[in-house]
């Protein structure tokens, strides 16, 4: 199993609240919008983008190189050049582009236990949208080590209820000692847990979280949530948390 840290260094200046719908006015080639997408595969390195509200965009022209990965999550920085056209809500120019923390949702059993871990985090959020569950949180990091987050369904303890997908996030912070927060952000994928003749899932998300600032004791905090199959879990207008990103990032 790959293991990835998302680690958000001091060049991540925190959250970043904006507005998931295209902006008419960003044709304009001054004007930008930032959103978290999905890379969609269209063949010899082309790609197009899937936004969270179900619009669909085309790179017509781009600032920046990168190499696409299907279904990887990012976060882009483009302008609008044009409306509907072949397709795809709007063409758009990249200006810039950056990789999220992508992962699959993975079993917990014997064998991987201590490797997973269960050290404490703070979720700042947790939502689902298009086919992803995405999840803002903060963590201790001393420098020691790149800390590991997952998502796991526990096969270690019995099913509870057989109606909701339980999962939880994992944190191994590595025996980091440290009290200075960090602030992290990882997607991911949920395809897998979709259930035969359904269009939806009910999934609970367990995190153990600190109760002070001491981070001494700790409580279970729960995120319940529906994730539907194949439709945008967001509205235009809705705000949602989006890391502000540099090339300083670190995985």
């Amino acid at each position: 199993m790959q293991k990835k840290l998302f680690i958000i260094g001091l060049a991540i200046i925190g959250i970043l609240l904006i507005n998931t719908g295209c902006d008419d006015n960003s044709k304009s080639l001054g004007n930008f919008g930032i959103d978290i997408a999905t890379i969609i595969n269209e063949g010899d390195n082309a790609y197009s983008l899937q936004l969270d509200n179900g619009k669909r965009l085309w790179p017509a022209a781009k600032a920046v190189n990168f190499l696409p990965t299907n279904h990887q999550r990012v976060l882009v920085n483009y302008t609008i050049l044009s409306d509907q056209k072949d397709g795809y809500d709007h063409y758009v120019k990249i200006n810039d582009i950056w990789k999220i923390l992508t992962k699959p949702v993975i079993e917990l059993n014997a064998h991987n236990e201590e490797i997973i871990g269960d050290d404490p985090i703070k979720t700042n959020s947790i939502w689902i949208s298009g086919d992803y569950l995405n999840a803002s949180f903060m963590f201790n990091y001393g420098g020691k080590q790149p800390h590991a987050i997952n998502l796991v369904e526990n096969k270690l303890r019995p099913d509870t209820d057989k109606d909701v997908i339980e999962l939880e996030f994992r944190h191994n912070a590595y025996e980091s000692q440290s009290d200075k927060l960090y602030e992290g952000f990882v997607c991911f994928d949920l395809r897998p847990l979709r259930v035969m003749n359904s269009d939806s899932v009910m999934i609970s998300v367990k995190v153990k979280e600190w109760t002070d600032k001491t981070y001494s004791d700790t409580r279970e905090k729960i995120y319940d949530v529906v994730y539907r199959y194949n439709q945008p879990a967001l509205q235009a207008g809705t705000e949602i948390p989006i890391p502000v990103t540099t090339s300083d990032e670190y995985y």
